[in-house]
């Protein structure tokens, strides 16, 4: 059965130099600022952090990092010092949080779109011609899941570059014996633990890949095996250097920022994996994300997998992609356990079905769905294209079976469910099922397309694939400007010190400890401290105390007002 990435086709001549070569890098080039051009169209209104207190934790981290001022997050999650520590030129150059904000979702966009030259490479070293690959690699780049979070301070605007970049360069280490490509995928595996907790997956399933590099194994035919073994062990060394560098850091980063201690998901997943009913909790919620995965990617990511099974399985597979299709499988799988094992019952769908966790391979997943489509047979397309249907049928069955009503009283949050609002046209609830045959009938079509042109099937797939993924934009961009003026937060204005009570809510809190730029937002229990000019109170905190005078400002809807202090001349509150 010739399938996926181990399709046995002419090798690849990406290493050659020739004339064409300053062409594709020239063509690479304009891709990419192509695709930082649209991203920045569709966030062009973005000015403030939306996805709190996610990411008004990473630039807070950036800021300080930077130099500026700190915040008390202590109670929250802890946000990781490595996509923090890319953010921190911005404010080099502003502490403004309006401007700094419109910089960072520039520094995502550019980030996000590095995937496109990645993807590229990537696909060129498993074997796709060059005009193929730069079509496919474009396409992929248009991807949800890239588009997404490149408008949010997020660790998910790096993370599928990242993952992309630590692939490629892995293959380099087992096709070649690279001792660089070893030192480049260590490397980028520790920066990745340093980026969120998924990476500690990715640095673990390295570790394990270059460990058994070092043990296994036999000499080939070129004595590439003992130059694997430096590559390997060269790249152990970079990827535990990294991991250190990436301990100190977190760790300067948590006392900084988090002195009465971070939210504890690591407790909670020792704790959900030592039970039986925590075990069904991560692998239901395992089974959710794949099933957001396939669903979110049209259905390719569900070829992908049924693909890569394939060729782990298929011992007379090509060593490295037989490689990166388990190295991949291995670091899905762990994902996806192990972030819905830590994951809190917030009474949300999102704990049941969500995309965010395993975006960082989707499209890794979606370039190895194309693959199979594109140049396997036609029984091996319908063979996968069915495989895929039935997973996303049974990920979606476990899905019901276990969250049951749970799916209609717990909150729906539309942040959670893009690609699923998309496909179902359900903006108010989750719609499981009409997601799920809005997919399938995309794969169909994506199948389709391959079946036409069996073997030499790129454009008709990749033309699909494109379509999709430029409505699915489209859907995504405002449709209006948002409303002119301040919205229900607090204005405040300096350069006097801000102190905000603890009892306020926590997602005014999150969002004033970023604005308040020029000052620590401190928190207080009982009086304002001495020395502070504005005091943000809950309502019904009675009269402001002596020394202090309420401005009347906010109220028991937007949930907090604010006390300005007699001493102060300079600042103001509103």
């Amino acid at each position: 059965m010739t399938t996926t990435f181990a399709a046995r086709v002419p090798a690849p001549a990406p290493y050659v130099r020739r004339g064409g070569r300053s062409r594709s890098w020239w063509l690479l080039a304009i891709g990419w600022v192509a695709q930082v051009a649209l991203r920045l169209w569709l966030f062009r209104q973005h000015a403030g952090p939306v996805a709190n207190p996610d990411e008004t934790g990473y630039l807070i981290a950036a800021r300080w990092l930077a130099g500026g001022p700190g915040a008390d997050l202590t109670g929250f999650t802890f946000y990781q010092g490595g996509y923090p520590l890319l953010l921190t030129p911005v404010f080099w150059f502003t502490q403004d949080p309006v401007v700094a904000y419109r910089l960072v979702v520039g520094v995502g966009s550019m980030a996000a779109a590095g995937a496109f030259p990645l993807a590229y490479l990537l696909l060129r070293r498993l074997g796709t011609g060059p005009r193929a690959a730069m079509a496919a690699a474009f396409a992929g780049g248009l991807s949800p899941s890239l588009l997404l979070f490149s408008g949010l301070a997020l660790a998910d605007a790096v993370l599928p570059t990242l993952v992309l970049a630590w692939l490629v360069a892995l293959h380099d280490l087992v096709a070649r014996g690279s001792a660089r490509a070893g030192v480049l995928a260590g490397g980028l595996a520790g920066f990745a633990m340093a980026v969120h907790l998924r990476g500690t997956v990715v640095l673990a399933v390295t570790l394990l890949a270059m460990a058994g590099m070092l043990v296994a194994g036999r000499r080939d035919a070129a004595g590439r095996f003992f130059a694997r073994r430096r590559g390997a062990a060269a790249g152990l060394v970079a990827a535990v250097v990294t991991a250190g560098a990436a301990t100190a850091l977190n760790r300067v980063l948590s006392a900084a920022l988090y002195p009465g201690g971070a939210r504890d998901l690591s407790g909670l997943l020792a704790e959900r994996v030592s039970g039986l009913d925590g075990q069904a909790w991560a692998l239901a919620g395992a089974a959710g994300q794949l099933w957001y995965l396939i669903a979110g990617t049209w259905g390719l990511a569900g070829v992908g997998l049924a693909g890569a099974v394939a060729v782990v399985a298929r011992r007379s597979a090509p060593g490295p992609r037989r490689v990166l299709a388990a190295v991949l499988l291995a670091t899905t799988l762990g994902i996806a356990y192990a972030s819905s094992a830590a994951l809190p019952d917030e009474h949300r769908i999102g704990n049941y079905a969500y995309g965010r966790y395993l975006a960082c391979v989707a499209l890794a997943w979606t370039l190895a769905g194309l693959l199979v489509l594109a140049r396997a047979g036609r029984g091996a397309v319908v063979r996968h294209a069915l495989a895929a249907a039935g997973l996303l049928a049974a990920t979606g069955g476990v899905v019901v079976w276990y969250a049951g009503d749970r799916l209609q009283r717990y909150a729906f949050i539309a942040f959670d469910f893009p690609e699923v609002i998309f496909l179902s046209r359900v903006r108010d609830s989750f719609d499981l099922v009409t997601a799920s045959l809005a997919a399938l009938a995309l794969l169909a079509g994506l199948a389709g397309a391959a079946l036409l042109t069996a073997r030499r099937g790129w454009p008709g797939v990749l033309a699909v694939l494109a379509a999709v993924n430029l409505v699915f934009a489209a859907d995504l961009a405002p449709k209006s400007a948002p409303a002119a003026g301040p919205d229900w937060l607090p204005v405040l204005t300096g350069p006097g010190r801000v102190a905000v009570d603890r009892r306020v809510m926590w997602n005014i809190r999150a969002v004033l400890a970023y604005r308040v730029s020029w000052t620590e937002a401190e928190l207080y229990d009982g009086r304002p401290p001495a020395g502070a000019c504005t005091a943000v109170v809950p309502p019904g905190s009675g009269p402001a105390p002596a020394g202090w005078a309420a401005t009347g400002a906010g109220g028991a809807r937007q949930g907090w007002t604010t006390w300005v202090s007699d001493r102060c001349a300079g600042g103001s509150a509103r």
